[in-house]
């Protein structure tokens, strides 16, 4: 999601109240508020597609996936990741974590470079974080970064499968993607469908 400054200082336990109340979500960075705008219907095509598999994966297990809604505390800043995976939550706020294994933050033009540069840092900085995960909405791009790999990124494309070693889950490119409208989808669903007409000639 975009985000809008509002040019405001405020102090922590100031914007846990408001935000538990406000019609909108809104980020915290260095003590100022960033309200967020709205997400498309690919990003959360993305985003759910990841959520629901998370969940169905982890529904046995002492592991949690949770959705946008949830806060993750960096440092002394806030942000809402778009997917996030809790084992051992080390906070009693019902409205954050600062311990999440997993992240997932879904790109977009207006919040790639805050995923990819600050937030990346503020995220890698988390004790309790194995996984940074970095997902092209506008094209296929999946980039996973690993705390046992010293951070460096892993891409990955339609055709290969991703491996989130964090909660031992393996999940195709195509499945991620699944209903997603773009370039690199609409080539491949067209490649697809023209399979079962050349096995028949």
């Amino acid at each position: 999601m975009a985000l809008k400054h509002q040019p405001r200082l405020i102090g922590e336990q100031d914007y846990l109240a408001s935000e538990r109340t406000s019609a909108i979500k809104h980020e915290y960075i260095d003590g100022q508020i960033y309200a967020m705008a709205g997400s498309g219907k690919n990003h959360d095509r993305i985003s759910g597609n990841i959520f629901a598999r998370f969940h169905a994966h982890l529904e046995k297990t002492a592991c949690t996936p949770f959705s946008s809604d949830i806060k993750v505390k960096a440092g002394g800043d806030f942000f809402y990741p778009d997917v996030t995976v809790v084992c051992n939550d080390k906070t009693d706020d019902e409205y954050y974590t600062d311990s999440p294994i997993i992240i997932v933050e879904v790109l977009s033009k207006s919040t790639c470079k805050a995923d990819q540069t600050f937030k990346r840092l503020a995220y890698q900085n988390l004790p309790s974080l194995r996984e940074y995960v970095l997902i092209e909405q506008d094209f296929v791009d999946v980039e996973i970064c690993r705390k046992e790999r010293h951070w460096q990124s892993e891409h990955y494309y339609l055709g290969d499968e991703v491996y989130f070693a964090a909660i031992d889950l393996r999940m195709p490119v195509e499945t991620i993607y699944a209903r997603v409208i773009n370039d690199d989808m609409r080539e491949f669903m067209s490649r697809r469908n023209e399979e079962p007409n050349r096995d028949e000639s």
